[in-house]
């Protein structure tokens, strides 16, 4: 295979196995974020093909050469389900769930991310650039720069980064900035976030940092500048809307309304199962309500979509059944013969599905405890091109940083979360209308597009500047 001008490194490559053993375009949000950026330029993608123990040769698809790295099943175990979904995503946030911090996941983690690094190196051109993505791959820019000083490379942080409190924690705090320092441009989605991991640098390593960027010494004694900034990602914003104008679309968004008994108001929860996100907050407000008898379930409906993640970790597993034992205790108490108060769904659905299920819902509830950013939110304010619906959103979101015309709330705090539930379902068409124009105009103008170009802008900058 030749070698490549631009490289993106991603826990996993964009496509998955379909059901005759071919590949197929994989759903997610970092997949159809780079899918324009790969089709214009000569790109090579570097990841895991989502199954252990399969040696792959690259190959090309869709017009990007895929680059598969093998991993096995303990590979999976410690350095993924391990030390990047059980020590790192909750320490990163917050601490909601208590992080494990096990010496064989960290040694696991480095290895991984040497072969990840290793890859890239082997694929990328003489001078190419390379855009490493996430958590799971933050020792591969200094890896990387160590095995080919000649790329210029980026690294964009699609989760929280913490205060340094917590993040000080981690017992390979050090070995963590400094793989990450290895990056160009370090990306975040919040400009919080970005001043956590500065002055995590300046406690740790000492180094100097200035507003947007870092000095790093490096071997010859001489010094670089990382920048380091927040680039909030976002969506394909025409995408959503032309789904939303599709009337088939438009007929199933009615089919739904109908299915749960025509409700007055349909309200509205899109996640992935993971306990950032806030969901038994949402069910615990929304079933006080119905006690209080401020709602009653045969006017107003709540439909929950929980698609299952990491299925294999046991805080996800003791999570599902909390939240399925809540809509049961809910339902059981609420229900009639005709409606059901929580319509749950432990699945994922088509894109075409889920924007007639925003299309059907009245308030669209985004509760997350704490995230990095929740693109939900902006792609049901993408859809509701009718300029109705009430948006609610967590303020521990990336999102509220840029959607300031939603209903805010802490979802911590549940009387201020029925409250907000409340002024959603009675607030008024206009000001639903005053308020939707205002969101749709900052998805509009800020969509996945511009994101990936500013990053990509400030990547160039530096190497003009080097």
């Amino acid at each position: 295979m030749t070698q490549a001008e631009f490289v993106i490194v991603a826990n996993r490559l964009p496509v998955d196995r379909d059901e005759d053993g071919g590949w197929r375009t994989s759903p997610g949000g970092l997949v159809t974020a780079m899918e324009q950026v790969m089709r214009s330029v000569d790109g090579a993608w570097v990841g895991w093909p989502g199954q252990p123990d399969i040696d792959v040769e690259p190959f090309e698809f869709d017009g990007t050469r895929l680059v598969p790295v093998t991993l096995t099943a303990e590979d999976i175990e410690q350095y993924y389900e391990g030390f990047s979904n059980d020590t790192i995503w909750p320490l990163y946030h917050d601490v909601i769930a208590a992080p494990r911090y096990r010496r064989e996941w960290w040694n696991a983690y480095r290895r991984v991310n040497r072969l990840f690094a290793t890859a890239a190196a082997d694929v990328a051109a003489q001078g190419a650039t390379v855009w490493v993505q996430d958590y799971q791959l933050q020792l591969v820019p200094q890896m990387l720069r160590e095995l080919r000083p000649d790329l210029t490379i980026g690294y964009f942080h699609h989760i929280p980064f913490p205060a340094y409190g917590l993040f000080a924690q981690l017992p390979w705090r050090r070995q963590v900035l400094e793989g990450l320092l290895g990056a160009d441009v370090i990306g975040f989605q919040r400009v919080a976030d970005a001043g956590n991991f500065a002055r995590a640098v300046r406690r740790q390593l000492r180094y100097e940092t200035r507003a947007g960027s870092i000095r790093v010494p490096t071997a010859e004694g001489e010094a670089r500048t990382a920048v380091v900034r927040a680039f909030p990602i976002s969506i394909d914003t025409a995408q959503y809307e032309d789904l939303a104008r599709d009337p088939d679309v438009r007929a199933r968004a009615a089919e739904i309304r109908a299915s749960l008994g025509n409700p007055q108001r349909i309200l509205l929860g899109v996640d992935r199962l993971d306990y950032t996100k806030g969901i038994r907050h949402r069910m615990k407000a929304f079933g006080e309500l119905l006690q209080d008898g401020r709602l009653s379930v045969e006017d107003v409906t709540l439909v929950q979509v929980a698609s299952p993640s990491r299925e294999r970790v046991e805080t996800y597993i003791q999570l599902r059944d909390e939240i399925e034992l809540t809509v049961g205790r809910i339902n059981g108490d609420m229900d009639t013969m005709g409606h059901t108060a929580i319509r749950y769904l432990h699945q994922a659905f088509p894109r075409e599905e889920m924007v007639a299920l925003f299309l059907a819902a009245d308030v669209m509830l985004v509760t997350a405890l704490r995230d990095g950013m929740n693109l939900v939110a902006k792609e049901y304010v993408a859809s509701r091109v009718d300029n109705r619906g009430v948006l609610i959103l967590s303020e521990f979101t990336g999102a509220a940083d840029e959607l300031g015309s939603a209903v805010r709330v802490n979802p911590h705090d549940i009387e201020g979360v029925k409250d907000a539930i409340m002024r959603g379902l009675e607030m008024t068409p206009a000001e639903q209308s005053r308020r939707m124009r205002a969101l749709r105009r900052r998805v509009h103008d800020h969509d996945v597009q511009a994101w990936s170009r500013d990053f990509l802008a400030a990547l160039e900058r530096t190497r003009d500047e080097s």
